[in-house]
């Protein structure tokens, strides 16, 4: 049996120079590690080769003569998501609202346990099997026992949420306080710091990448987690509407949802990839 929560669940970390593939901010896939757009010249074949595949989907279904209740043309996709966008505004905006709530409670209480078992360790052993738990259950299984207790209301979604987004956010976090530099402790004691100052000043500051990290994951798996609460626990959201849609087999409709939830999931890597570089690009 490991003994600490670092020997127990895998964690998400900058590359180490002795070794190793984790994932961090600039390695945590092939963007973050390459960056985007340098001039205007790379975005501009950034979006040709965009252009080109819609365009080239848009011939091969036509040639193919591929049912719309298969697999729509993306015009039709396109022309659903603009005529039919105030059909959906209402359910976007409570799947923003779940989402929110759920990742600023999730998040919160995340950095918060990540802090508490990096300075008690036998808090650590106390809370690492349940952290475990949380790990390998999928929260959706959760919803509709949540919604027998709780009602169809947002809450049972937003404890979904809450509880797929904190063991992300707390297993990167405590793996940055971890990593912080022994001997930069040791010099600010021998200042005469204390352990909150330091924490804020030393432990805090050094694991900022790996919060960031932590946040990014848990901001994507809170989405996830929310839309497929909505699916089987919900009478509204986006992920009610995909059920909806798919049921009376309007694919165009259904495809429009799609591009609306891409759109978010690219938009939050966008957001904390800014984060990342504009709070912690010292790391590289």
């Amino acid at each position: 049996m490991a003994t600490d929560l670092r020997e127990t669940i895998p964690t998400f970390g900058e590359k180490q120079e002795a070794g190793g593939d984790e994932v961090s901010l600039t390695n945590w896939s092939a963007l973050t590690s390459t960056g985007f757009a340098r001039s205007w010249g790379e975005a501009a074949s950034i979006a040709l080769v965009a252009v080109v595949v819609v365009v080239g989907l848009e011939v091969l279904l036509r040639v193919a003569q591929v049912p719309a209740y298969t697999f729509p043309l993306p015009s039709d996709i396109f022309a659903s998501l603009v005529g039919n966008f105030g059909l959906f505004w209402p359910h976007l905006l409570v799947t923003l609202q779940v989402i929110g709530i759920g990742y600023a409670i999730g998040a919160v209480v995340g950095i918060v346990l990540a802090a508490l078992i990096t300075q008690f360790p036998f808090a650590e052993k106390i809370i690492t099997p349940y952290i475990l738990l949380l790990v390998t259950t999928p929260m959706i299984a959760l919803v509709p026992l949540l919604v027998q207790k709780m009602g169809f209301g947002v809450a049972p979604r937003i404890i979904a949420v809450a509880l797929a987004v904190g063991p992300m956010v707390m297993i990167n976090s405590a793996t940055g306080f971890r990593r912080t530099d022994l001997a930069k402790i040791a010099l600010a004691r021998s200042y005469g710091a204390t352990t909150p100052q330091i924490f804020a000043k030393v432990r805090f500051p050094l694991a900022l990448p790996m919060i960031i990290v932590g946040l990014m994951v848990g901001a994507i798996f809170g989405m996830l987690t929310a839309v497929g609460a909505e699916i089987v626990g919900s009478g509204e959201g986006l992920g009610n509407r995909l059920m909806f849609y798919s049921s009376r087999i309007q694919m165009a409709n259904f495809w429009a949802v799609i591009v609306l939830l891409a759109t978010m999931g690219i938009l939050i890597y966008v957001f904390f990839y800014w984060v990342g570089k504009r709070w912690a690009s010292w790391q590289a």
